[in-house]
C-alpha cells in the first residue's frame, strides 16, 4: 500500500491565449478584419471585457488537465458540470492501493457554526490518532477488496468496500471562462483544503498561459474576496500573482521533474 498526502495536477495541453480573447472580442466590431488586428497592446481591452462582464470572448480556448486526487475531491470537482471528464474506472480495472492521508499542516478542528466557520490545526495527539485510524481503516478495506478478487467477485462489486480516500485519476477539460469560475470557488479561503491544492496548481498554469487575462481576473477577485470573506485576511494584489505562480510551479516541477516530457502544448 502507498499513502500520499497531496494531489497532483499536470497540464496535458492548452490552446488558450490572451490574443484569442482579443480576436474573439474584435469580431463584434471588425468582422473579417478581426483576425488581422495587432495584438501587441491588448491589456486594456482584456481588462475592459472582464470588468464589464463581457465574458463570451473568454470561451474560445481550452485547457486539459490530468488530476490525481482522492475520490472525495474528485466528486466535489465534478460538481462543475461545464468541464468534460474521463475518469479511471473501478469496473474495468483493478484499482491501485494508493490512499490519501492528510498532512500534518492540514487544519483538523472546525470552529464556528455552519456557513461561518474556520479550521485550525490540531495537536500532535490528534494528528497521530488521525493517521492511526485512517491507515488501519484503509488496510482493512484493501484486504477485503483483495480477498473478494481472489474469490472471483467482479471489480464493480468488490469496489463497494473501498473508502473515498482512495486515489483516482481523471482528465478534465474546460474553457478559460469556466476555469476562472472554478478557481473563484475552489481556490477560495473557505474551500476544502484538499481541493485548494488542486485549484492552486491549476491557477498557476492558467496564470502562465494567459497572463493578461489572469491579471484582470485576479484584480477583480481580490476585491470580491474582501467583500465576501471579511473574516479572512486578504493581502494578495495583482503584483503578487507572479510570485504565486512561481511558488506553485516550483511545487509542480518538484512533483513532476521525472516526467518532463509528459506536458505537451
Amino acid at each position: 500500500m502507498e499513502f500520499v498526502n497531496k494531489s497532483t495536477v499536470k497540464l496535458i495541453k492548452h490552446n488558450a491565449s490572451d490574443e484569442d480573447v482579443a480576436h474573439a472580442a474584435w469580431v463584434s466590431n471588425f468582422g473579417t478584419g478581426a483576425v488581422e488586428r495587432d495584438t501587441s497592446n491588448i491589456s486594456k481591452l482584456i481588462n475592459f471585457l472582464y470588468n464589464n462582464k463581457h465574458m463570451s470572448p473568454f470561451e474560445h480556448g481550452s485547457f486539459t488537465f490530468f488530476v490525481d486526487t482522492p475520490i472525495f475531491v474528485a466528486r466535489e470537482f465534478m460538481r462543475h458540470r461545464t468541464f468534460s471528464y474521463n475518469e479511471t474506472s473501478g469496473r474495468y480495472k483493478s484499482l491501485e492501493p494508493r490512499f490519501y492521508v492528510a498532512p500534518k499542516e492540514r487544519p483538523l478542528i472546525q470552529e464556528g457554526r455552519v456557513g461561518n466557520y474556520t479550521f485550525t490545526t490540531g495537536t500532535d495527539k490528534q494528528y497521530n490518532a488521525l493517521q492511526e485510524y485512517t491507515m488501519s481503516a484503509y488496510a482493512a478495506a484493501w484486504k477485503s477488496y483483495e480477498d473478494m478478487g481472489k474469490a472471483g467477485i467482479a471489480n464493480e462489486v468488490r469496489r463497494d468496500v473501498l473508502p473515498v480516500g482512495i486515489m483516482t485519476q481523471f482528465y478534465a477539460t474546460c474553457n478559460p471562462r469556466n476555469l476562472m469560475q472554478f478557481l473563484t470557488l475552489r481556490n477560495d479561503a473557505p474551500a476544502l483544503y484538499e481541493i485548494r491544492q488542486v485549484s492552486e496548481a491549476m491557477e498557476a498554469i492558467f496564470a502562465e498561459a494567459m497572463p493578461l487575462t489572469y491579471d484582470a481576473y485576479r484584480a477583480g477577485r481580490v476585491e470580491q474576496e474582501k467583500q465576501d470573506h471579511p473574516q479572512y485576511t486578504v493581502n494578495m494584489t495583482v503584483d503578487d500573482t507572479k510570485d504565486v505562480a512561481k511558488r506553485i510551479n516550483a511545487i509542480l516541477e518538484s512533483n513532476n521533474k521525472a516526467k518532463k516530457g509528459f506536458i505537451r502544448r
